[in-house]
């Protein structure tokens, strides 16, 4: 395994375990609710999928547009 291969997957895993000590200081520190915790990363989920399709409609349009203009040439 290479050295950039290593220091990716370190660097990876290191950020999922910060993750995860976040989440548990949110629920036990903080005394926040799994239920809620549920919903936020649910609403979280939901607004990315939002922003993902409102993405892939402009550039839809675009290209669309683009193949519109090029073709009157």
């Amino acid at each position: 395994m290479s050295k950039a291969r290593r220091r990716y997957l370190r660097t990876t895993l290191l950020g999922v375990a910060a993750m995860g000590t976040l989440i548990w200081a949110a629920i036990d520190q903080f005394g926040i609710p799994v239920a809620e915790m549920v919903d936020l990363l649910l609403i979280t989920l939901l607004a990315v999928a939002v922003v993902i399709g409102v993405a892939a409609i402009v550039v839809c349009l675009w290209l669309g547009l683009r193949y519109l203009l090029r073709r009157g040439d």
